[in-house]
């Protein structure tokens, strides 16, 4: 990402200005910190140590008060142009938020929701952030406890949650105090909102080191309870039996077991795309990686175990490129949707994730990089893989984005977007297939 810095000219720098060189030279000394060390005693180390999470608590704090201004103005500005949907007014403005932290925009939205609220609604605890006395992930914490509230009982539960002495207590017991006290303001309310949280139950699968992956369900607390008890009696059962596995092991297995209907848990049916040479993943010495749909790069040692350990239905798919990087077969560059193979294609280069600068979402749309209604082929290189939101971001006046590099030759497929302050930000795929 690059961007322009105004640089200082006598005395007509402002003080923001100010403030930002001084924070920029002291980035630069807390890099030279490890240096100064090595006649340090432990107990000053602890010192340093406390002081510098007071610091990063106080910075997350001044970096709400930007989010917070920038977010004001983007509005301001966004109702002065004249846009086709009034409902578009504030679309975009956590999303520049999330690129500059490098966080995906649902990340963004969440951190400019917990920004407003300690802005607007809860002074007692921004004061405490800023004073460094709490981190930022308490503060969110007792957010997220009180978001509920109407603003007048927010400001009241913020003066009884601060005189409750949460600076002193661990992440757990301030969230518990802070829930407490939003519960005695407005018992009515939080018995609602526990019935309506349970509308949002959902399930969700994210990727975890070392080829595994995290299945999450987000669900009511009796059922959720019940799933846990219903596997661990199960395991217990099996284990009285004779069974040889953990009882993590085994309650994993009937997990997978139960959902899929399938007789143990290692047959599942299984896709791998293999994005590189097939004799390269059966070759037992390589250390290329193929895909596996869904997840990502796996290993190719881990693809072959999949292939040869499953009982399940397995795909295996080799795609294809013209020689000497030449057109994709199957993309037609007249028609308007990205669809057949075209579309499986950039979905498997994109690896099944928005395109958007750190966001991971799933793919909901294909776009033209070069809008198709101003000529923009629907081709393998004008193609990427986007969320919903992503596509409805890159509508707002003042987002450009554009292909630096197709993916047809030794660089992989790059997409820049430039945002409307400027600020440029690039998106790399893998290699094409």
């Amino acid at each position: 990402m690059t961007a322009a810095v105004a640089s200082e000219v006598g005395d007509t720098s402002s003080p923001a200005d100010a403030m930002v060189d001084e924070l920029s030279a002291m980035l630069a000394r807390l890099g030279t910190l490890a240096a100064c060390d090595a006649h340090t005693d432990d107990a000053a180390r602890i010192d340093r140590i406390a002081l510098l999470e007071r610091v990063k608590a106080a910075a997350a704090a001044a970096q709400h008060e930007q989010m917070v201004a920038f977010a004001r103005s983007q509005v301001e500005l966004q109702q002065e142009q004249v846009l086709r949907d009034p409902r578009a007014v504030g679309r975009g403005i956590a999303d520049q938020i999330a690129l500059a932290c490098h966080v995906s925009p649902g990340e963004g939205s969440r951190r400019l929701g917990i920004a407003r609220a300690l802005h607007g609604d809860l002074p007692a605890t921004a004061a405490l952030l800023r004073e460094g006395a709490i981190s930022e992930y308490v503060a969110g914490l007792v957010v997220t406890e009180i978001r509920h509230l109407p603003a007048d009982l927010r400001r009241e539960v913020d003066a009884r949650i601060v005189a409750g002495g949460i600076a002193g207590l661990s992440s757990r017991r301030a969230a518990a105090i802070a829930r407490r006290f939003a519960y005695e303001a407005d018992p009515h309310g939080y018995v609602e909102r526990g019935r309506t949280q349970r509308t949002h139950r959902r399930v969700g699968l994210r990727p975890a080191p070392d080829t595994m992956s995290l299945l999450t369900g987000y669900l009511p607390a009796d059922q959720g309870v019940a799933c846990w008890a219903a596997l661990r009696g199960h395991a217990d059962t099996l284990i009285s039996g004779g069974d040889g596995r953990t009882r993590d092991q085994i309650m994993a297995d009937t997990l997978v077991e139960r959902v899929t209907g399938q007789v143990r848990a290692c047959d599942v049916h299984a896709e791998v795309g293999i994005v590189m040479p097939i004799d390269s993943v059966l070759d037992p010495d390589t250390h290329r990686t193929a895909e596996l749909t869904g997840y990502g790069p796996v290993p190719a040692g881990i693809a072959r175990d999949i292939l040869a350990g499953s009982g399940g239905r397995l795909w295996w798919r080799r795609l294809f490129t013209m020689p000497a990087g030449g057109p994709l077969v199957g993309g037609d560059p007249r028609r308007r949707r990205f669809d057949g193979w075209l579309a499986r294609l950039i979905g498997t280069r994109d690896g099944g994730s928005c395109r958007d600068p750190f966001c991971d979402a799933p793919i909901r749309h294909l776009d033209h990089v070069d809008r198709h209604r101003a000529g923009g082929p629907t081709s393998f290189t004008n193609g990427r893989g986007v969320c919903a939101r992503g596509n409805l971001v890159r509508e707002m006046p003042g987002w450009t984005v554009e292909t630096v590099h197709d993916g047809l030759g030794p660089e992989p497929h790059t997409v820049r977007t430039t945002t409307p302050t400027g600020h440029i930000y690039t998106s790399r795929a893998g290699p094409a297939p």
